[in-house]
């Protein structure tokens, strides 16, 4: 474990770590598009593939998952337990990553809270992609101003 602020503690996980992001994803994604644990098994056994787990008095709360290539640090996901929400949690997670350099991530146009928190951390729109999620919405490409 690492890092540790008013109970909350920091734990990477590899591929082991699945069952556990999946069923936060689940519990945090209810009724949007969710990945199972199988999907979380092939992403984190690419190279530069990790997932940052919060811990809240010992209970998993959230993750952030991403994936860095060269210079550039992608956000796959994020995901916050709906107990957990509005606590920034969400928040101390973006800002782990932000020493990473440049980072970028697509998130959904109907994602008001998302996109606030990621306006919040510094980052900026950079573009949109037209019906990039499954349901066909678009995603706003964001970046981070580092």
């Amino acid at each position: 474990m690492t890092g540790s602020k008013n109970g909350q503690t920091f734990q990477r996980f590899g591929v082991e770590g699945a069952p556990l992001l999946a069923a936060l994803h689940a519990d945090a994604f209810q009724g949007g598009e969710i990945w199972d644990e199988a999907s979380f098994v092939s992403l984190l056994g690419g190279a530069g593939t990790e997932a940052l787990v919060i811990s809240l008095d010992g209970h998993p709360a959230g993750f952030i998952l991403t994936r860095t290539v060269l210079d550039e640090t992608e956000i796959l996901t994020l995901a916050v337990h709906p107990r957990f929400q509005r606590m920034g949690l969400g928040r101390r997670l973006v800002e782990s990553i932000l020493p990473k350099g440049k980072i970028f991530l697509e998130v959904s146009v109907s994602n008001r809270v998302a996109k606030k928190l990621y306006d919040a951390s510094g980052f900026v729109q950079a573009g949109v992609r037209r019906g990039y999620y499954q349901d066909g919405s678009d995603a706003i490409v964001m970046i981070s101003r580092i």
